[in-house]
């Protein structure tokens, strides 16, 4: 059997150029996961987190975040009641959104933000996650990855390949950093875009928003570099949130 020789630079090398291609092309992978599967994932996540975290009993956020999100909802012709939309009882400032109607604000969002424009900010972002159907796409980005490297594996095993472990190893970390985390940035925009578009049509002051991230900013002393980060940083951010509210 012929026995294909690599040193370590030259699979480091493949490790950086070749990933990608397990995966996908650059509009993403194919989804892979049932839109009814991935409903239920999120209706099952969102048990689990109300499980474990408090509601919040500040009657003031959630009024506040009710009158926000019916507005939004209403304006983009979706039925409000259909939605659950809830203050969490946790000083950390985020939201997260989840399939199934689901969306989650924690008390720390409202220390940055300083009014109802701030707050639909946050609100039309998690939204858009939602309408352009995030969650699923990240799902099968990572089924994709996964059967991308076994396959890999199987060939460098079959092939005799000196250092086929180190090389599906490095592979692993050129997906994940390659792609599948810059993949998540772009989501992060895309929802930025669709949350400002939502926020001008229903009527908010969508330049709300740059204000929002400098409040952020301002919170959030340390930080993940970019590159190995899901979510932009607070100046990358603002540059694109600028860059779309010249469009509208």
């Amino acid at each position: 059997m012929c026995r294909t020789c690599l040193d370590r630079r030259s699979f480091l090398r493949l490790g950086a150029l070749g990933a990608p291609a397990l995966v996908a092309g650059c509009d993403g992978p194919p989804d892979l996961v049932s839109d009814a599967e991935v409903e239920r994932m999120g209706l099952e996540a969102w048990e689990q987190i109300r499980g474990k975290s408090a509601v919040s009993r500040n009657g003031d956020y959630q009024q506040a975040l009710d009158a926000v999100s019916r507005t939004l909802l209403a304006s983009a012709g979706e039925a409000p009641e259909d939605w659950e939309i809830l203050v969490f009882a946790d000083p950390q400032i985020n939201a997260f959104a989840l399939p199934g109607r689901k969306i989650g604000v924690y008390e720390g969002m409202f220390e940055v933000t300083a009014n109802p424009d701030q707050l639909a900010a946050i609100v039309g972002h998690e939204i858009g996650h939602l309408g352009a159907e995030h969650a699923q796409k990240r799902m099968s980005a990572q089924l994709a990855k996964t059967a991308g490297l076994q396959i890999l594996s199987w060939i460098l095993n079959v092939g005799d390949v000196q250092y086929a472990a180190e090389i599906a190893a490095a592979l692993g970390v050129g997906v994940e950093v390659g792609l599948i985390l810059p993949y998540g940035r772009d989501q992060e925009l895309e929802a930025d875009r669709l949350g400002l578009v939502a926020m001008d049509q229903a009527g908010f002051d969508a330049r709300e928003a740059v204000p929002l991230w400098q409040n952020m900013q301002r919170a959030q002393s340390r930080r993940t570099p970019e590159f190995l980060a899901t979510h932009p940083t607070p100046e990358s951010r603002i540059r694109e949130l600028e860059d779309i509210l010249a469009t509208l």
